[in-house]
């Protein structure tokens, strides 16, 4: 059974993902900083194949020892998905400098220590696969999103480049892109914004976490194992 790491994993798209994994037959190694219903009900439903790890990615000091600890219980790791991030805004002139801080860390500082540290088992299994969920706000832009915005960049960025160090030991690295969906993250627009972000897509509507779930277990297949070093856009047609 292989292991798959994902973060932010007790709601929205982490938590979706997570469903899909076990329903797949991975073994699931959720993190995230709060333990949610809707996670332990998956838990009890298989409990054998699905775990919890408490953290705050805050916390980027401690990374490595989370990385240990989890490689000791579970043995090495196949998939990790970069999931967790923090989404709030701010007109950049007013944002308080502890938010540029605090973004910065948890959305580019800890993706890329947590894989530095897992990247290590692979190379040991000379094999496995990362994804990096990303935002299509990194290449389009939205008001009042531009530190959120260069922190997805900056994922993008790290993939394109890690996928080439790594690439010789048959262990891939993609962007997962999603555009904006019905998530506990876009419950602050008002609703003539969403509607503004439903009429640009060509469906008509916004993308669901099923979408980009599924994106992300096909990332992880056999069928997936010669894509690397790209970035996979689910918008519902957004930034066509």
């Amino acid at each position: 059974m292989k292991n798959v790491i994902i973060t932010g994993c007790a709601r929205g798209l982490g938590l979706e993902t997570s469903k899909m994994l076990a329903e797949a037959g991975y073994k699931v190694l959720g993190i995230s900083r709060t333990h949610t219903n809707e996670y332990q009900q998956l838990q009890a439903s298989h409990p054998e194949t699905v775990f919890f790890y408490q953290f705050d990615f805050a916390d980027v000091k401690n990374i490595s020892a989370l990385v240990k600890l989890v490689i000791k219980e579970h043995g090495r790791i196949f998939g990790l998905i970069n999931n967790a991030a923090l989404g709030h805004d701010g007109v950049l002139a007013t944002m308080h400098e502890s938010d540029i801080s605090s973004l910065l860390k948890v959305n580019v500082e800890a993706p890329i220590l947590l894989t530095k540290y897992i990247s290590r088992s692979m190379l040991l299994n000379r094999g496995g696969r990362i994804i990096n969920v990303g935002s299509i706000i990194g290449s389009t832009g939205f008001n009042g999103l531009s530190v959120y915005g260069a922190t997805k960049s900056a994922l993008d960025g790290f993939t394109k480049s890690l996928a080439r160090e790594l690439g010789k030991s048959q262990i891939t690295v993609n962007t997962l892109a999603p555009g904006y969906m019905e998530t506990n993250m876009t419950v602050g627009l008002v609703s003539d914004k969403l509607e503004k972000i439903k009429r640009r897509s060509c469906l008509g509507r916004l993308a669901n976490v099923k979408d980009a779930a599924s994106m992300a277990l096909f990332l992880l297949s056999e069928d997936a194992a010669s894509i690397t070093g790209t970035t996979f856009t689910v918008d519902a047609g957004s930034t066509a």
